[in-house]
């Protein structure tokens, strides 16, 4: 009396492959006859792969489409279908991003030599008291060496203390050169101390610490920054910001130590892999340790599944019958989550269909076998006379 399609959930079989995608639960996956996205039809076929434009299709060719979202956390910016677009991968090569912060948390000995900072020199160790390194990337991806050299200040060294505000030869007082390349590059605004070694002048930035180690105060405030180094290989000028903490930074009787030290930006990398979550966010993986956010599948289910109509290759249109689509995320709502490396198997089980199968026939063999005798029987009877 009737024919309903099943849109029951079928089994997972895994695979090893990051495309492959399964539903698990309520949906549809959002897919388009074209690369604009206009064209849309909807499947719960997950095999996915990458086409000669590097377009994530199925095995129709039919574009995979994925709501927008904010590079920096991956948060969907729009649900909408019209915003969708179809997931491309992006190119094997990430840009790299220049340094602009180094955020750094250390330990300065409280019972170390206090030196006289006219004297620093980075070729004589004995003429600062530590020193340590972190590794920077300019605009084009290539990494320099920025080196921190720490003096502790000789009461009445010939520094420039904030006028007014700490004296002259404070004994928890400190000056804080920095270099790039081995090259000086002077803090924006901080002391300027004339060295004896080069003859020339190099703008230091100045620590003062409270009596119980922790860091009272910073010079220049409130932050201490190279401005525009200037860089020979053709990249933007570096401007750095250097992250002193308070709650890390430190001057306590014990070993130098350098508890914190994390820059931002990254080198250029290559693209290693593509991650999809539960909820469907697409990562691109680099070599660099970056991850970008490229988009989120985009799902949509209807009112009534049973009036979708079958478009052919496991995929269905939107009706009248069906109800409009209704967009959204996977695992909000009423969608399912996706699962990555696994296909969902036909909700039709074969082997029972077949013994169905065999069943009907035999039924239908008994009856025309009836029907013959039932026939012969009536045959008989008019014959006899």
């Amino acid at each position: 009396t009737n024919v309903a399609q099943q849109f029951t959930q079928g089994n997972f079989e895994f695979t090893d492959a990051s495309l492959d995608l399964a539903i698990s639960g309520q949906g549809f996956f959002v897919v388009s006859q074209n690369e604009a996205g206009t064209d849309r039809s909807y499947s719960r076929a997950g095999q996915f792969t990458v086409n000669a434009d590097g377009f994530i299709v199925n095995n129709e060719g039919k574009f995979l489409q994925s709501f927008p979202v904010d590079s920096a956390t991956g948060t969907v910016t729009s649900t909408s279908l019209n915003t969708t677009s179809s997931l491309n991968l992006p190119p094997s090569t990430g840009a790299p991003q220049a340094t602009t912060e180094i955020e750094i948390g250390i330990n300065l000995n409280s019972s170390s030599t206090a030196l006289n900072p006219t004297l620093f020199d980075p070729t004589a160790s004995n003429t600062y008291t530590n020193s340590t390194s972190s590794t920077v990337h300019d605009s084009l991806g290539q990494s320099h060496v920025l080196t921190y050299y720490f003096v502790k200040d000789l009461p009445g060294s010939a520094t420039n203390p904030i006028p007014g505000v700490l004296p002259n030869g404070d004994p928890n007082q400190w000056q804080v050169f920095t270099y790039l390349d081995d090259n000086p590059v002077n803090i924006t605004g901080g002391n300027t101390i004339p060295l004896t070694a080069s003859g020339a002048s190099q703008v230091s930035a100045q620590f003062n610490f409270n009596a119980d180690g922790s860091l009272g105060s910073t010079f220049p405030t409130p932050n201490i920054t190279n401005t525009n180094i200037a860089l020979i290989n053709g990249a933007n000028p570096l401007t750095l910001t250097h992250d002193f903490a308070n709650n890390t930074t430190t001057q306590f009787s014990a070993n130098f130590s350098v508890n914190t030290l994390n820059p931002t930006g990254f080198a250029t990398g290559r693209l290693t892999g593509i991650d999809i979550s539960d909820e469907g966010l697409v990562r691109a993986n680099y070599t660099n340790g970056n991850s970008t956010p490229m988009g989120k599948v985009a799902m949509g289910d209807f009112p009534n599944p049973q009036g979708l109509v079958n478009a052919g290759g496991s995929s269905w249109n939107e009706t009248t019958e069906s109800g409009a689509v209704l967009a959204g995320e996977a695992g909000s709502g009423r969608f399912g989550l996706i699962q990555s490396g696994a296909l969902e198997a036909s909700n039709v089980d074969l082997t029972q269909q077949l013994v169905n199968l065999i069943t009907a026939q035999r039924n239908f063999q008994a009856n025309a076998r009836s029907i013959e005798t039932s026939n012969t029987l009536t045959q008989t009877i008019i014959q006899i006379r």
